[in-house]
């Protein structure tokens, strides 16, 4: 096996007394997508932000494959307040590319999903479905190696899910990028993933191909995520 993109060993990171995730053994391959699951408070947006570098695991490492490159959206993504265009660019030109190629590609970013006759318009302005994916546009125009969603589209109404969903898998089967979400939509999860991590409690009590996970009983293997799926879970 190759060696994986991403890795978190034996992570463990604690708010004060708090333990927020407790002995996290992930490793994800190139062209994966795994979905993350559980109740809220199970530590799913807390995995997502050490996975990223955001926050500093208490214990462990976590080991991106050198030379890849991250990018994150988050489930209310910041809008600046300047415009649609201008998001795009100023994430492209932190990155260090030249100003005007910085505006071509963020463009064609634009173009990719949609929003290029709103490229002059406030970035605020758009509609909650509108903003998310200008948030897409702005981490796919840094032509990310890994892409890492947190419940990207729990504040959408149905048509916005659906179209996220669509330009999410559109762009995975032309890029073959790997995939690392949270998501509550199970629906979503089963249209999206092919492989399923089950959390409770900051610990990973199930790791399953996403076929395995909806479509085989769980009861005895993994009795926790068999209450999850039934609604069960206290």
């Amino acid at each position: 096996m190759t060696q994986p993109i991403l890795q978190l060993q034996q992570v463990t990171l604690t708010f004060g007394a708090h333990p927020a995730l407790r002995d996290i053994q992930l490793s994800i391959q190139a062209g994966e997508r795994v979905a993350l699951v559980g109740a809220n408070g199970s530590g799913k947006s807390t995995l997502l932000r050490v996975a990223h570098g955001l926050l500093p695991a208490s214990q462990g490492q976590v080991l991106p494959l050198a030379g890849k490159r991250q990018a994150m959206v988050f489930q209310r993504p910041h809008m600046f307040r300047t415009s649609v265009l201008r998001v795009v660019v100023w994430g492209l030109w932190l990155q260090g590319v030249h100003w005007s190629q910085a505006h071509t590609l963020a463009a064609q970013a634009l173009q990719r999903v949609g929003l290029q006759d709103a490229a002059h318009r406030s970035a605020p302005t758009l509609s909650g479905g509108q903003q998310q994916r200008l948030a897409l546009a702005r981490a796919w125009a840094l032509q990310p190696d890994v892409l890492l969603l947190d419940e990207p589209t729990s504040s959408l109404d149905p048509h916005a899910k659906r179209e996220v969903e669509r330009l999410l898998a559109d762009w995975l089967d032309a890029s073959q990028a790997t995939l690392l979400f949270s998501s509550h939509n199970l629906g979503q999860v089963k249209r999206l993933a092919t492989r399923v991590v089950y959390l409770e409690a900051g610990r990973v009590l199930a790791d399953l191909p996403v076929d395995h996970f909806f479509n085989h009983s769980l009861v005895h293997s993994h009795p926790e995520a068999h209450l999850f799926l039934k609604g069960e879970l206290l």
